[in-house]
């Protein structure tokens, strides 16, 4: 059974991580099983799946001026809202008058994992927060694209209704502008996090701007910027006086 449920897993979920994932849940449930349930120890029977590699893309400067530039007012907040607070890019269509305080400028909502997360607004998506109306129950970036599509629709005589689809028409931007790589708009969350990293040196801090509950996510997110260890710095924490030190502290 485990070596069909193994199969199934190898045909369904092709993905390195997904079967990563699925075999280490596998094994819990045979470990499960075997401890409180007197079934036979078999969780090491389980194939071990290598976890894939996190996605590594950033946007690069010359990158990002061309989209910025280009893109439609609800696809430039979008953006700058993935960019500039480094918001997953399903939260960032998400945010509404109700997160946001105008007065202290800044925004506030629940994360992934279900925990309160407040950041700064910068001037620029401060000035097209401006422009929506904060008591509406709609979205910043669903405001800003009623208003775009609206605009057109008048401007070409179309009657015929448009549906919110982000992510279609930041693939067809990037085709306008002769982007070839294939960039995703949560790469630009990834771009302001490295950007943290390099500049402050603090992992915790990128965590904290990421909003992510375990170090662990945070590690995976920036795995392709970790630093080599110096010899210096190994030589150092090998002296005596220096563990006395870091003691006394």
């Amino acid at each position: 059974m485990v070596i069909e449920v193994e199969e199934e897993m190898r045909i369904r979920y092709g993905k390195p991580t997904t079967r990563h994932n699925g075999a280490c849940a596998l094994r819990q449930v045979l470990r499960w099983l075997w401890q409180y349930h007197g079934a036979p120890k078999l969780d090491e029977q389980v194939k071990h799946f290598a976890q894939g590699r996190p996605r590594n893309v950033c946007v690069s400067d010359a990158e990002k001026s061309v989209v910025m530039n280009s893109a439609p007012p609800h696809i430039r907040l979008w953006i700058l809202l993935c960019s500039d607070l480094a918001l997953r890019s399903g939260t960032a269509v998400e945010m509404s008058g109700e997160h946001y305080d105008p007065v202290a400028r800044t925004l506030t909502f629940k994360t992934k994992c279900d925990e309160s997360l407040s950041l700064p607004v910068t001037k620029e998506i401060a000035e097209m927060f401006e422009t929506c109306d904060l008591d509406a129950s709609d979205s910043f970036v669903r405001q800003l694209w009623r208003r775009d599509h609206t605009a057109q629709r008048k401007k070409s005589k179309i009657t015929t209704g448009g549906r919110l689809s982000l992510n279609r028409v930041f693939r067809k931007l990037l085709v306008e502008l002769k982007i070839t790589r294939k960039l995703r708009p949560h790469d630009f969350r990834r771009t302001t996090a490295v950007a943290m990293l390099n500049a402050t040196g603090d992992i915790r801090e990128v965590q904290a701007l990421l909003g992510h509950k375990n170090l662990q996510s945070t590690f995976w997110y920036l795995d392709h910027e970790m630093r080599q260890v110096k010899r210096t710095t190994l030589e150092l924490i090998k002296q005596p006086a220096w563990r006395k030190e870091t003691a006394a502290a």
